[in-house]
C-alpha cells in the first residue's frame, strides 16, 4: 500500500528540518557536511514555524549577500516568513539603511575607525585592567563575565561617548533582545523603551562626548532637521546593542578555540606578530552565530537547482559557507598562511557588509595579545565538555567560562 502525503498538510510541514541547529560551539553540527555535499539549498522549518530556504554553500551564500534583490529591510514586513519573532521594533531591522538615509553614515563610520584618536591605547589599557582584576580575584575566573563582556561593553560605552557605568544595564537588556522565539518577548519592548528614554537623557547631557555628542551636535545644524532625539537615541541603542553581542560573541568562541588549539596558542605566543592572521582564521572558524543571515526574495529566482519564489525566506548558513572545501582548502584545519583570509563571511557581504568589520578585528587582536602576554598558560578550569551553552539565543556563546593560568 502506497501513501501519498499532501505537501501542505502538518504531516509534511513535520518532515522539514528544523533550524537553527546545536547550540554547542564547540564542534561544526554534523548535519553541515551533508549540506554542502548533497543539498546546498534546503527547505528548513524556522522557530517561527515558516519555510525558509537554508543556504549552505560558499558560492551560493556569496550570491544571496551580493545580490540587493535578496532583501533585508523586506524581512521585516508585515507578513514576511520570519526565522523567529522580531525583538526589536521593524523599522530598526534595516539599521545601517537608515543611519545612510538619514545623512548619518559618515559620523558613524568616524566613531567605529579603530584608528580614532587614543581608542587602541584606551583598548590596551581596559584589557590590563580586567587582566589585573582577574588575577586579584584568583582562580577560577570566568572568563566571560570578568572579561569579553565588559571589554566589549566599555568599548562601546567609549566610542559612543556615554559613562562605563551604563554598561551593565544596557547590556542586560541584551540578554532579551537577542533571544529567538517563536513568540514575542514582552520584555524587548519594555527594555528598548527603557534604553531609549536613557539614550535621549545622554543626548540632552552636556558631559556625552563620543557619537552620541556628536549626534546631539547635529541638532543645532538646519540641516539635519528632519532628525529627531528618537532616531538619534536608535544609533546609540542599536550600536551599543548588535556591536556588544557581535564583538564579545566572537572573541568568546575565539578563546574557546585557541583552548581548543594549543598549537595555535604557543605559535601565537612565540610570535604574537601572526595574532592579525589568526584572527582571521578564528572568524573563519567562529561558531558564534547560531542562525542565518535572514533576506526575502524580492522577485522568482535561481538559487543554484531551486527556485525561490517572490516573498520566500532564504537563511544564508555562514559556518557552513567559511568550512566549504570548494572555497577553503582542508577547512577545518586552522592555517594562517591561506591564500583568502579575508574571503570568509563572518562580516556578511554586499551591501549590508558590517560596517565594524576593522573595529572587530582589533578589538579581539589587542585582547588576544593581553591575554597571551599575560597569562601565556590560560586554560579552561573544566573540561570543555562540561560547558553549558545558552539556547534560544542568535549567538552561541558559553553560559560561564572558568579558566585558570
Amino acid at each position: 500500500m502506497t501513501t501519498t502525503i499532501d505537501p501542505t498538510s502538518p504531516a509534511a510541514a513535520e518532515e522539514l528540518t528544523s533550524f537553527p541547529f546545536d547550540a554547542n560551539g564547540t564542534r561544526l553540527p554534523d548535519v553541515i557536511s551533508h549540506l554542502l555535499t548533497n543539498e546546498p539549498v534546503k527547505k528548513v522549518r524556522t522557530i517561527a514555524g515558516a519555510e525558509a530556504w537554508l543556504v549552505s554553500s560558499y558560492a551560493l551564500c556569496r550570491q544571496v549577500l551580493d545580490d540587493a534583490r535578496f532583501s533585508l529591510k523586506d524581512t521585516s514586513a508585515e507578513g514576511a516568513p520570519r526565522q523567529y519573532a522580531l525583538t526589536i521594533p521593524p523599522e530598526v531591522v534595516n539599521n545601517m539603511g537608515n543611519i545612510t538615509g538619514a545623512g548619518l553614515r559618515k559620523a558613524v563610520m568616524k566613531a567605529l575607525n579603530p584608528k580614532a584618536p587614543g581608542l587602541e591605547e584606551w583598548l590596551v589599557r581596559h584589557a590590563n585592567e580586567l587582566v589585573d582584576q582577574i588575577v586579584a580575584t584568583g582562580i577560577p575566573a570566568d572568563l566571560r563575565s570578568d572579561f569579553t563582556v565588559p571589554y566589549s561593553t566599555g568599548l562601546h560605552c567609549q566610542i559612543l561617548g556615554i559613562p562605563q557605568s551604563d554598561a551593565p544595564a544596557l547590556y542586560k537588556s541584551l540578554h532579551v533582545a537577542f533571544m529567538n522565539s517563536a513568540k514575542s518577548i514582552p520584555a524587548a519592548g519594555i527594555n528598548w523603551d527603557r534604553d531609549m528614554a536613557h539614550m535621549v537623557d545622554r543626548l540632552n547631557d552636556p558631559e556625552t562626548t563620543g557619537l552620541m555628542g556628536e549626534l546631539a551636535a547635529l541638532r543645532e545644524d538646519s540641516d539635519y532637521d528632519h532628525l529627531t532625539d528618537e532616531m538619534l537615541a536608535t544609533v546609540g541603542v542599536t550600536m551599543f546593542g548588535a556591536g556588544v553581542i557581535s564583538v564579545m560573541g566572537f572573541l568568546t568562541m575565539a578563546l574557546v578555540s585557541l583552548i581548543q588549539h594549543p598549537e595555535l596558542k604557543a605559535e601565537l605566543i612565540a610570535d604574537p606578530s601572526l595574532i592579525p592572521a589568526a584572527v582571521d582564521e578564528l572568524l573563519r572558524i567562529n561558531l558564534s552565530i547560531a542562525d542565518g543571515l535572514p533576506r526575502i526574495a524580492t522577485e522568482t529566482m535561481q538559487l543554484g537547482d531551486v527556485t525561490v519564489q517572490k516573498g520566500e525566506l532564504v537563511l544564508v548558513l555562514v559556518e557552513a559557507a567559511n568550512h566549504d572545501p570548494a572555497e577553503f582548502e582542508d577547512p577545518h584545519t586552522v592555517r594562517l598562511d591561506r591564500p583568502n583570509p579575508n574571503a570568509h563571511l563572518s562580516f556578511g557581504g554586499g551591501g549590508h557588509y558590517c560596517p565594524a568589520t576593522a573595529l572587530g578585528k582589533r578589538h579581539a587582536q589587542i585582547a588576544i595579545e593581553v591575554l597571551l602576554d599575560r597569562l601565556p598558560n590560560l586554560d579552561l578550569a573544566v573540561p570543555i565538555e562540561q560547558l553549558v551553552w545558552r539556547t534560544g539565543f542568535m549567538k552561541r556563546i558559553p553560559e560561564r567560562m572558568p579558566v585558570l593560568w
